[in-house]
């Protein structure tokens, strides 16, 4: 490769990439500046600046940071970068072939297992000196799957960057970060010849060198959901789904007449239609693999599939919900201290005005579209994603019969049911809303933001 005068780690978390950037930390003129994108902190916990630039430079301009990093000639500099951390610089990333590329991996069953130990003990690294703390978790099904699905997204697309770009990376496996001879085969790669042997850092040892049996309560249950997947995919990260996937495993099926498969789209009516579902008298089948999925549409070969799209204003609106009473404190203050959205602090939040939420759902639209647009550092979450987006990414797996409105259910319900040849349910009631809504400045606010949405699907700016 050519000469290169920096590099980056693409890892996930408890991949081992702590231990890999303390080996490179205890060479001469190399520094790795821990997770130097990370939405929410700079490089490490309680850090003020790295090379000059502080996080709220980053955040209002992060080609600012890794420019400041890459461009350090004479000192090898570099920084980790996961899946869920700033996008706006990966393309920079990818495209800049003096930075050099290693992408680090770790049995993916492994990595979730010491992820949700480590948040379960708040114990993220140890030392020769410090004790682990004892604990096992529940396996989740659901969860496991969802992070493997956005980790091999990101790989496919880094595998795909250096493809079409003609780079190459250095591969490491979680295995390999204490071996010796392979440390000393990634310095001299990176270009350190003058370097003849590289021991591993040896102030942090593993912390949970149990049998799986022992770190997992539910070891049946998750050997069984693991068996219902394809191996071959879990082993073959980089190369698997593509950005936005399809969401099977939030499908939902109904054995009702010849059957009935409900595409959920988030942040729109899933409970009613559910409920409507489950009225129909069948039971309700869900949390699918691709391989399960595949099966229950052969079976029932008289099925309809379909989708249920919200009103953009009032999926904002059911996001922006979801964001004061179901997600992260520090996404929250994510919001207030870096997205310019006015939320009180969380003890408050029950306690907003109606004209305090309209100021604050006002923001959050502003927000949205920056954030549709590429232009935060924050990812796009399911929850707000645009519907047109969301649909492209059924489509990868199947395309749905029907897109129905939620504002015209009783009528499009009927028509399902007499399609897959069963009694009519009665409709759902329709999700109250606050009157505010109506107000024109937000029916426009939501419009900039899923522009898309309305061309694709013909809403009009009045729900």
């Amino acid at each position: 490769m050519s000469e290169v005068n920096s590099f980056v780690i693409f890892a996930e978390m408890r991949t081992g990439s702590n231990l890999l950037e303390a080996t490179l930390n205890k060479i001469k003129r190399v520094t790795c500046f821990g997770e130097a994108f990370n939405p929410y902190m700079l490089g490490w916990p309680d850090t003020d600046q790295i090379r000059g630039v502080t996080q709220a430079e980053r955040d209002a301009d992060p080609a600012h940071l890794l420019e400041a990093i890459t461009a350090r000639e004479g000192h090898l500099s570099g920084f980790r970068y996961f899946h869920d951390h700033d996008p706006r610089v990966l393309d920079a990333i990818m495209a800049n072939r003096r930075c050099a590329k290693i992408v680090l991996t770790r049995n993916p069953v492994d990595s979730y297992v010491s992820t949700e130990l480590a948040r379960a003990t708040n114990q993220w690294k140890l030392n020769q000196t410090e004790t682990p703390i004892p604990a096992a978790i529940t396996y989740d099904g659901p969860a496991f799957r969802d992070t493997l699905s956005a980790i091999q997204a990101f790989q496919a697309r880094i595998l795909r960057g250096l493809q079409v770009s003609g780079q190459t990376a250095f591969w490491l496996n979680y295995d390999d970060l204490r071996d010796a001879g392979v440390m000393t085969g990634l310095l001299h790669w990176l270009g350190r010849r003058d370097l003849e042997a590289v021991e591993p850092a040896s102030d942090q040892v593993p912390q949970n060198p149990r049998e799986m049996s022992e770190k997992v309560t539910n070891i049946a249950e998750m050997q069984a959901d693991l068996a219902a997947m394809d191996p071959f995919q879990l082993s073959r990260i980089p190369t698997f789904e593509p950005t936005r996937g399809p969401a099977v495993p939030s499908f939902v099926a109904s054995d009702a007449g010849g059957g009935l498969l409900y595409l959920p789209v988030r942040g729109g009516p899933q409970d009613a239609v559910t409920g409507w579902l489950k009225a129909a008298g069948a039971e309700l089948t869900r949390d699918f693999t691709q391989n399960s999925l595949r099966g229950w549409l052969r079976e029932h070969p008289k099925h309809r599939s379909f989708t249920v799209l919200r009103h953009p204003l009032h999926r904002a609106w059911q996001a922006f919900t979801h964001l004061l009473a179901a997600t992260s404190p520090e996404l929250r203050q994510q919001m207030r201290d870096n997205q310019r959205v006015a939320l009180p602090e969380d003890a408050a939040l029950h306690d907003m005005s109606a004209e305090d939420q309209a100021r604050a759902f006002a923001d959050f639209l502003g927000f949205l579209k920056r954030n549709l647009n590429g232009q935060t550092g924050l990812q796009v979450l399911p929850i707000w994603a645009s519907q047109t987006e969301i649909l492209a990414g059924f489509s990868r797996f199947i395309t749905p019969d029907l897109v129905l409105r939620e504002g015209t259910l009783p009528r499009d319900l009927s028509w399902l049911a007499e399609a897959a040849g069963l009694p009519a349910p009665p409709p759902p009631e329709p999700e109250p809303m606050p009157d505010f809504l109506a107000e024109k400045s937000l029916q426009q606010a939501a419009r900039a933001a899923y522009l898309r949405d309305y061309v694709q699907f013909g809403f009009a700016n009045q729900p």
